[in-house]
């Protein structure tokens, strides 16, 4: 039997449990981004709405629907609750 942790056993599945909610996705070049995850491809391209750019934990500005190529992300994490609303 595979180890499941929150019925994740692929990668993309956190992606795909990721749908609907907010995510934290950081990028080459030292670009933050927060918004709700949409939809993803397997090259990991990303559709978010409702993004944010982020810099020092506080939103520098509000872009919204945002397309993010998967070449260019680091990481991608749950939002952090603390964001700090300017």
């Amino acid at each position: 039997m595979k180890d499941m942790v929150n019925g994740i056993e692929r990668p993309l599945d956190l992606l795909n449990n990721s749908k609907g909610k907010e995510v934290l996705v950081y990028l080459k070049g030292d670009k933050q981004f927060v918004g709700t995850l949409l939809a993803f491809d397997i090259h990991i391209n990303l559709v978010l709405d409702n993004t944010k750019e982020m810099q020092n934990s506080e939103i520098k500005r509000n872009i919204g629907l945002t397309f993010l190529r998967g070449d260019t992300i680091i990481f991608i994490s749950p939002a952090s609750t603390t964001l700090k609303k300017k």
